[in-house]
């Protein structure tokens, strides 16, 4: 996660020109790249930026948007949902995986625009609609605008739209309420899992002494460990470049219908994240 001065966005999905400044380095200027929405497996489609991703997914009775990316990307998501062929007011379901400004900014914007419900993990509720996100950072805070969350779910939960069932996995520590996603689809010769990871990444949370998250390292290990015992064909981050996913699109683009089905792709992420999770919590210890 970077930290960055809030910038106004303007447009149809244009939103809260009262937002604070917050001060701090540039974010990546991938997160904000424009990237032509691609088709990844199934009824999924990519509709984030280059650097944030935001996943499309159809069903016939409507469409499930994962996440928002940030505030000035709401437009740009908006015009690739209608360039992926679904009208705006079809998107009927918005999931969060968790609550920091480069995943929920957008979220309100596209609320609005689509009269989408929002849904997400119980424990990342309240940040969503204070627009302050939970626990302590090396970083501060950097607020977000606040969105109303029409249903908040546990481990387990699934929400369904039309044919397919998305379920949610509590992987808290990133944010109390960090929330996996997994769905299944149908194919052949086999069905596909996918999996859409909430970050186990530390990223400049207060692992010591951090007094408004104080089960954060024991959440950290129970996510991580949980993580490794989950099967995914195609695993899809918040953050693309974690699994290639701009390259496998461009190699699917080519003619290469499996290039996002790799099913040793969620245990090289894990095994990573448990590394630096583990060096930053010695690291803070000292």
């Amino acid at each position: 996660m970077g930290i960055r001065r809030a910038r106004p966005s303007f447009g149809a999905l244009a939103i809260i020109a009262g937002a604070p400044l917050l001060l701090g380095a540039a974010d990546p200027p991938a997160w904000t790249r424009p990237q032509a929405p691609f088709p990844i497996a199934g009824p999924i489609t990519y509709v984030g930026s280059e650097g944030i991703a935001a996943y499309l997914i159809k069903t016939p009775a409507g469409a499930i948007l994962i996440d928002g990316t940030l505030a000035e990307n709401a437009g740009m998501i908006g015009r690739n949902i209608v360039a992926a062929g679904v009208r705006l007011r079809d998107v009927k379901l918005i999931l969060v995986t968790h609550a920091h400004f480069d995943h929920a900014a957008g979220v309100a914007a596209l609320k609005r625009a689509t009269g989408a419900r929002v849904v997400a993990g119980v424990g990342d509720v309240r940040a969503l609609e204070t627009g302050i996100p939970p626990g302590e950072t090396n970083y501060g805070v950097i607020r977000f605008p606040a969105v109303p969350v029409d249903r908040g779910v546990r481990d387990r939960d699934t929400v369904t739209l039309g044919t397919v069932t998305m379920t949610a996995r509590a992987t808290p520590g990133h944010t109390p309420g960090c929330t996996t996603w997994t769905m299944r689809i149908p194919a052949q010769p086999r069905a596909l899992d996918v999996v859409f990871p909430c970050s186990v990444s530390v990223a400049g949370n207060r692992l010591i002494g951090n007094r408004a998250y104080p089960g954060i390292v024991g959440d950290y290990r129970r996510s991580i460990a949980m993580l490794g015992t989950l099967h995914a064909d195609i695993v899809l981050p918040s953050h693309p470049e974690l699994a290639d996913v701009i390259a496998r699109g461009r190699r699917r683009a080519a003619g290469d219908a499996t290039a996002f089905v790799d099913p040793t792709l969620l245990p090289r992420i894990v095994a990573k994240a448990k590394a630096g999770f583990d060096a930053d919590l010695a690291k803070q210890a000292r």
